[in-house]
C-alpha cells in the first residue's frame, strides 16, 4: 500500500515542483590539444584525444 494524500494538490501547487525540470546547457572548455570546444572529461570530437593523448586515431 502507499501513502494517500490528505488533501488534494492544486495544479499550480503540482506544477510549482516540476518548474525546475529543466534541460541545462552543457558546460563547454577548449580542448587542450587543438583548442576546439568539447564537453570536459569526454575525448575531443575534433582530434580524437583526451589530456593531451590521442586516444582515437584518424578523428576528423
Amino acid at each position: 500500500m502507499s501513502i494517500c494524500p490528505k488533501n488534494k494538490s492544486s495544479k499550480s501547487r503540482r506544477d510549482k515542483r516540476r518548474a525546475n525540470w529543466k534541460m541545462n546547457v552543457p558546460n563547454l572548455v577548449k580542448c587542450s590539444k587543438c583548442g576546439a570546444l568539447m564537453m570536459s572529461h569526454r575525448v575531443c570530437k575534433a582530434c580524437g584525444s583526451y589530456n593531451k593523448k590521442e586516444i582515437i586515431a584518424n578523428a576528423e
